[in-house]
């Protein structure tokens, strides 16, 4: 902790920066062209341990949850729904993938920024503030990773079937 503040101001401050960070990290995050996206790099292929998706079925339960969860395309004039397909071409599968990359780096973007709690926070707070960002991202983390496997084989089976 860099400076101290009183107790009720630290809280209000907290809960201004969440919201800041969830809200900044998406805004930019959208205006970023899409061609910055690429699904085979580094951070979004997929791992052997994934095992095609079903990783995140099997330990995470995702599909007793994954409906649950917001969103927050619509927040933004930009923003792109992945709640649901709505098509099945493949410009708009591709670019479907390439979101599920966007909101899986914004996501983890924002885990990151709970680091910053530690400069007007005490350790465990900064603690508390680190497990409510792996909280409120991992499983829109996990949900993206496991749509984008998802839809990776459908576009392969699509291109496999008009060859």
């Amino acid at each position: 902790m860099l400076f101290h503040l009183p107790t009720l101001p630290t809280i209000l401050i907290d809960i201004a920066a969440w919201f800041v960070i969830h809200m900044g990290v998406s805004y930019f995050m959208t205006h970023m062209p899409l061609s910055s996206f690429y699904a085979g790099s580094w951070l979004y292929k997929q791992r052997k341990w994934e095992n095609d998706g079903k990783t995140y079925k099997r330990f995470f339960g995702l599909t007793d949850w994954k409906k649950m969860l917001p969103d927050g395309a619509a927040l933004f004039k930009d923003g792109f729904e992945k709640k649901h397909l709505n098509g099945l071409d493949s410009l708009y599968l591709v670019n479907f993938i390439r979101e599920t990359c966007r909101a899986e780096l914004t996501h983890w973007i924002a885990f990151l920024c709970s680091l910053l709690f530690f400069v007007w926070n005490l350790w465990w707070v900064g603690i508390i503030m680190i497990v409510y960002g792996l909280t409120a991202n991992l499983p829109c983390i996990i949900s993206q990773r496991y749509n984008r496997i998802r839809l990776k084989r459908v576009v392969l089976k699509r291109t496999a079937l008009s060859i």
